[in-house]
């Protein structure tokens, strides 16, 4: 069979499944047995499918559980809403300011948890229901939260980048801290596009005033040690709405910068495996949590929710960490074998070998790199677009590095930050139903899609920045040389 009937093929079968209604993970399976039957040996491909599945779940995606984990701690324990209150707090008369605060949260939240689908869950869970119930419209609700959710991929600990970088044998390190500048940027971007937006038009995001009695009331110290009261001061001078809106982004998200410390600066300073820095980063969050509890009446700032560092908090964090995970390790699962099945049937090497036997300059290369991974990342998730395209793009990229002087750190943030827009890309995006599941029912996937494309758009265009300016990737990391 001719390698492009065979993709259509494939694609077409799982495009039907989803179309009538099936889970992602088992339209992928449906794909597998088809092309399990068709090119890899009929039944005895079938027999050998289970292995296939139990081979695809590897020891390297142990730190998506563990960085999983630690953003679980944090909402569970009720840390998350503390920083996210304080945040809200912080950003006072804003257009779409709840939106502005998501993607303020999920910056945050990008440094902890490494995680997209982390960030993107706890962020639809904590902050769209309070947007949905204020008025907000679904497309500046949704928008924000999934395309910040993908900055976890480029701002470390990206579990994504350590992959990434460990496959193709590159500077864990150096590609970490090149992620760092395009991050920020796109959550520039994000927020200037929200404000400009939400000015035009007020009834996308209803405005409403903040806590104004909260910010008028004094500020309380106290300190007690095992309940007897060592200190207790109060501020009610004229200043204390600006100390009421800084001192809790002060309290409460200075110090998660420690979780941020440790998984980072384990892999910086090569104290520590990138699994073994994810699970120091829970060990972290719990003990922050802990801390927390501890001091939790020390300072006291009216309006900010408590946080609940308890057993019953850790159990429900294992939990719905222990759901979301298998959920992913499902669609992984179906998804490798489906590549395995693209790649038997000869539709990968085929689209492959077409693009490389086009007489092509380096921009052309690099530009048809991306192209391939936006085209993948349709109907496919991350692991299984490096597992595939990597072995091709590394001999590619160590071509154009000996011809052109190509940087590969440059060229790897490029993959990220494309794999990153085709977690929102249409249909099979799988931002989008991360979000459709958080989402309240009567939520469409059609208005989860369209208040994702915005956001496409301004992925594309800091795309587009970087491949003709790599300055803005690769500037940071040379000054760490």
């Amino acid at each position: 069979m001719e390698w492009y009937l065979a993709l259509a093929l494939l694609l077409g079968t799982v495009c039907t499944a989803m179309f009538l209604g099936l889970p992602v993970a088992f339209a992928f399976f449906a794909a597998n047995v088809l092309g399990t039957a068709l090119f890899i040996n009929g039944d005895i491909g079938l027999v050998l499918m289970p292995l296939e599945f139990h081979n695809a779940i590897k020891f390297t995606l142990a730190p998506i559980a563990l960085f999983l984990l630690m953003g679980e701690i944090l909402l569970q324990t009720g840390v998350a809403f503390k920083a996210i209150g304080a945040i809200d707090r912080l950003i006072a008369r804003v257009p779409g300011r709840l939106a502005v605060v998501s993607i303020a949260g999920g910056t945050v939240f990008s440094s902890l948890s490494g995680s997209t689908i982390a960030n993107t869950a706890i962020l639809g869970s904590v902050l769209l229901p309070d947007m949905m119930k204020r008025g907000y419209q679904p497309s500046i609700a949704m928008g924000p939260i999934m395309a910040v959710g993908g900055i976890a991929m480029l701002i470390p600990p990206s579990a994504l980048a350590v992959l990434l970088a460990s496959l193709a044998e590159q500077s864990v390190a150096q590609l970490l801290i090149a992620g760092i500048v395009p991050g920020i940027l796109m959550a520039v971007l994000f927020f200037g596009y929200v404000v400009g937006r939400c000015a035009i038009n007020p009834e996308l995001a209803p405005a409403y005033e903040a806590e104004t009695d909260v910010l008028d009331q004094a500020v309380t110290i106290s300190l007690n040690v095992r309940g007897r009261s060592w200190l207790s001061c109060s501020y009610a001078g004229r200043y204390r709405r600006a100390v009421n809106r800084i001192l809790p982004s002060v309290l409460y998200v200075m110090p998660l910068f420690v979780i941020f410390v440790v998984v980072v600066g384990s892999i910086f300073f090569k104290l520590a495996a990138p699994t073994e820095a994810a699970a120091l980063g829970c060990v972290a969050s719990l003990g922050v949590c802990y801390a927390f509890r501890m001091f939790r009446k020390t300072i006291q700032v009216s309006g900010i929710e408590g946080a609940d560092f308890n057993w019953r908090a850790i159990a429900k964090a294992l939990l719905e960490t222990t759901k979301i995970n298998t959920m992913i390790l499902f669609i992984i699962a179906g998804s490798l074998v489906f590549s395995q099945a693209l790649s038997n049937s000869g539709a990968t090497q085929g689209l492959l070998q077409y693009i490389a036997a086009m007489d092509l300059t380096a921009l052309t290369v690099v530009i048809m790199m991306m192209l391939v991974l936006l085209f993948l990342g349709a109907f496919m998730d991350q692991v299984s677009m490096l597992l595939l395209t990597l072995p091709f793009f590394l001999l590619s990229s160590q071509s154009l590095q000996i011809v052109f002087n190509i940087d590969v750190i440059w060229l790897m943030v490029l993959m990220l930050i494309t794999m990153e827009i085709s977690l929102l890309t249409p249909p099979f995006g799988l931002l989008l139903y991360v979000m459709k599941g958080v989402a309240p029912f009567d939520v469409t996937l059609g208005q989860v899609v369209r208040a994702a494309l915005p956001f496409i758009l301004i992925e594309l265009m800091v795309l587009i920045l970087l491949i003709f300016v790599p300055e803005v990737a690769t500037w940071l990391p040379k000054q760490l040389e």
